[in-house]
């Protein structure tokens, strides 16, 4: 079984150079497929290491497992600077996702306006269909998880997300852990309960993105303009999905967990 040990003599394997799942399997006495779903595990549920596979689809195939660096992970100034303005900013009115959506390919991109209430997901968003495509993780950024209650006609965001936690895909969501956001963190969180497991897992971090990230293929931001206006935007560039990815895990690492947040709030004494 994974433990925190295996997860740290791993992790520190890697750190120098990148190492094939053979060399990891022999350093923790595994076979080859145990090495590689614990890789997979540490990668989805830690964001501390990631793989990449050279000449993937054929008999040479070659699957390296790399550090994720916390201090640089940009390939470009761009990245860099957008990176800098949303660590700086705490409320979604701080950062335009459009700074993002402009670097990525046109064929790798969509973006669309539409009117609709908050509580309302439409077919056009493509956000069922690509939440039920996940096989990693699923990784959100939120504000007050007001998504928590809204529907796309009869299925809501939360029974998609239970149809994740079925099939074993870990959901990792940043969100502000507040007094507003409580009833929301505990609807989502009822799920660990109703399943028994801890796939779900809430952090607390003040941070400017509406987004929805699934496995290394596709992100959809989401920003309000005005009244029942919204603009979405779709990403399904790997390079700018994974540079995401990495953002979210930055963030993650150093962020108080939701159960912690919450028992600080509630020992706030409240006018009698």
């Amino acid at each position: 079984m994974l433990d925190q040990k295996i997860t740290k003599k791993i992790e520190n394997f890697v750190k120098n150079r990148p190492r094939t799942i053979e060399e990891i399997s022999k350093l923790i006495s595994k076979n080859w497929r145990t090495a590689d779903n614990y890789v997979k595990k540490i990668s989805s549920e830690q964001g501390t290491i990631a793989t990449h596979t050279f000449r993937k689809g054929t008999r040479g195939a070659l699957k390296l497992v790399y550090v994720v660096s916390g201090e640089n992970f940009h390939s470009t100034a761009y990245q860099e600077r957008i990176f800098s303005q949303i660590i700086s900013s705490r409320q979604k009115e701080d950062f335009n996702p459009f700074d993002i959506y402009q670097h990525v390919p046109e064929k790798k991109r969509r973006a669309f306006l539409e009117k609709q209430t908050e509580l309302e997901i439409t077919e056009k968003q493509g956000l069922t269909n690509a939440l039920r495509s996940a096989e990693s993780q699923v990784l959100i950024f939120s504000g007050n998880l007001s998504w928590a209650i809204t529907k796309q006609g009869t299925t809501s965001i939360l029974s998609l997300l239970e149809e994740l936690i079925i099939r074993k895909t870990p959901i990792k969501i940043l969100c502000d852990v507040d007094l507003e956001s409580m009833e929301n963190i505990s609807r989502i969180q009822s799920l660990n309960e109703k399943h028994k497991t801890d796939l779900i897992e809430i952090r607390h971090a003040e941070q400017p993105l509406r987004a929805f990230i699934v496995d290394n293929k596709f992100a959809r931001f989401k920003q309000h303009k005005q009244r029942n206006t919204f603009i979405f935007y779709e990403i399904t560039d790997e390079e700018w999905v994974n540079w995401l990815q990495k953002l979210f895990w930055q963030i993650f690492r150093t962020s108080i967990g939701a159960e912690q947040r919450i028992k600080d709030l509630k020992s706030i004494e409240r006018i009698k």
